[in-house]
């Protein structure tokens, strides 16, 4: 399908051209230094990553919500392998926090002797293609899908912005049980936000108190998130996406997959899924 045509390709993966440079990327990789106090958020696109900057962001203003109310997402967490993102990280005074969808191969090769803290975050797979349905819709930079259809023949063999969902997972997967990598779910987010709050927290060392843990968990509401500018993507610039066609926060529930996935494709996805995660223990994901 001719959905790449518009992209950069690097490393047979697949970038968006205004946003990303092959430059950047080869400086992300190879000589972007990774610090011991840094904190990554890591996530393939539209897995709930905002949602996640917001509970750091909280955590590490303990709770106090002016930071996120007055700094856009990308300014308090840049995307680092994105030409503006780069230069933010670059100034970032320590602690840094900043993000990445790139897959694991990708990643800065520093990352791995250091003790910087890495958040990944996974999301029901059928969930993340509805999702990137939409939010792509809505994008000026690439050649949009017209038809559900023609995104869900994209997404299975990795014909997309950064690459196959099951490579990445995979790849990323191979951390776990490393004391400074912990993965997380949007649906535990969901299940059961402060729990994962508390998680989180205890996992960056960030001690909070029950007023402190209240305010992050009142601050992260999908209600709070959606109103408030600085998260919800509204000041995204008019050339790169189209407001009218899309948000970045839809609907923020689980298995909306549900309503658009036909039988015949449900089928074609658990086949590619079986394929190429077949080798992880049954029920390792939280929505298997």
């Amino acid at each position: 399908l001719g959905m790449a045509t518009d992209y950069l390709r690097f490393e047979g993966i697949s970038f968006m051209k205004n946003v990303h440079s092959t430059e950047i990327l080869k400086s992300v990789c190879d000589e972007f230094v990774v610090r011991d106090g840094d904190v990554v958020i890591l996530s393939y696109p539209k897995s709930g990553t905002n949602w996640l900057v917001e509970i750091i962001s909280l955590i590490h203003s303990k709770g106090d919500p002016c930071w996120v109310q007055s700094v856009l997402t990308w300014d308090r967490s840049p995307w680092i392998e994105t030409i503006d993102g780069y230069e933010r990280v670059n100034n970032q005074k320590d602690p840094r926090i900043y993000s990445s969808h790139l897959p694991i191969q990708l990643f800065p090769k520093s990352f791995f002797n250091t003790k910087a803290k890495a958040i990944y975050l996974i999301r029901n797979p059928r969930d993340v293609i509805t999702s990137g349905y939409y939010f792509n819709k809505a994008l000026r930079c690439v050649q949009n899908p017209e038809l559900f259809e023609e995104y869900f023949e994209c997404f299975l063999p990795g014909n997309v912005p950064y690459g196959s969902w099951f490579d990445h997972t995979l790849g990323w997967m191979s951390m776990r049980g490393k004391e400074n990598f912990l993965i997380i779910s949007y649906e535990e987010l969901h299940q059961d936000i402060r729990a994962s709050v508390e998680r989180i927290s205890q996992f960056l060392g960030k001690k909070l108190s029950s007023d402190e843990l209240n305010s992050v968990l009142k601050n992260v509401s999908f209600e709070v998130m959606k109103d408030n500018k600085m998260s919800n993507f509204s000041l995204v610039p008019d050339d790169i996406m189209d407001h009218s066609k899309g948000k970045l926060l839809r609907k923020g529930i689980t298995g909306d997959w549900k309503n658009h996935f036909t039988v015949a494709q449900s089928e074609a996805f658990n086949k590619t899924y079986q394929e190429k995660m077949g080798e992880l223990p049954q029920g390792f994901f939280p929505w298997e």
